[in-house]
């Protein structure tokens, strides 16, 4: 489903994804375009993201937490209390990086913060967008991450687990039965050993949805060394619709 190479756009695009989302009693138009913050000056800084409209209500919602996701991705520890908007901490992560250079100019990495959104599905309950970002701060290697963001079609609320999975034990059996079956069809050479650093099987802390069903995903280093890079998995709905509380 997913390319694990971070798949960056360097234009602007203005993207239109129409869903109509119907419920028992309600209509709401929702409609997603694409935002970008584009900096190059001194650290590299690319943001595109999806842009939630119509609903005046859920799509502030929406952005909101869309936009507090990616605060707190480009932020250091210092700023994580502190309730500053996008462009702002776009603004301090560029400044931050030119006293760096200051302090250690023999260091001639740039600094890159690159992150790119998508709506991967939508249903009159959920919507699902993954965020893919590349974080490189001078480290021996930058960092990538993708994340699901999944929210409530009908009010915008961000969704925790418990908000959609319902019998989580009997969830992870099947989740742990879906994960050996990946292990198996990827490669010859590894096994759970190598996984989850001794631990027991467990959820990832990312689970998003596709037309496929139910993704499970686990980032560098969740589960296993950098160098088996990013796990992931798709559960199909015919076999995880008795586990969702959505419909």
């Amino acid at each position: 489903m997913f390319n694990k190479k971070l798949n960056l756009k360097k234009i602007v695009l203005l993207i239109i994804i129409s869903l109509t989302i119907f419920s028992c009693d309600q209509e709401i138009d929702l409609t997603f375009s694409e935002i970008n913050f584009e900096k190059i000056q001194n650290a590299i800084i690319d943001i595109n993201v999806p842009n939630a409209e119509g609903d005046i209500d859920v799509s502030e919602s929406i952005n909101s937490t869309i936009a507090n996701f990616i605060v707190n991705t480009i932020s250091f520890s210092e700023d994580s209390l502190i309730n500053i908007s996008l462009n702002e901490a776009v603004i301090k992560f560029d400044s931050i990086y030119i006293a760096f250079k200051e302090d250690f100019e023999e260091n001639s990495l740039v600094w890159e913060a690159l992150i790119d959104g998508e709506v991967i599905y939508q249903s009159p309950a959920i919507t699902c967008i993954a965020i893919n970002s590349y974080l490189n701060t001078g480290g021996a290697h930058g960092n990538m991450t993708i994340s699901f963001l999944n929210f409530n079609s009908q009010t915008g609320q961000l969704l925790l687990i418990d908000d959609y999975i319902k019998n989580r034990p009997d969830f992870i059996k099947l989740a742990e039965e879906y994960f050996n079956i990946e292990l198996q069809e990827s490669s010859d050479e590894t096994n759970f050993d190598d996984y989850f650093f001794g631990e027991d099987f467990h959820l990832p802390e990312n689970i998003g949805f596709s037309d496929d069903g139910v993704i499970l995903l686990y980032n560098v280093y969740e589960i296993a060394p950098y160098s088996e890079g990013i796990t992931e998995f798709t559960i199909p709905f015919e076999e995880v619709l008795q586990y969702l509380r959505l419909n």
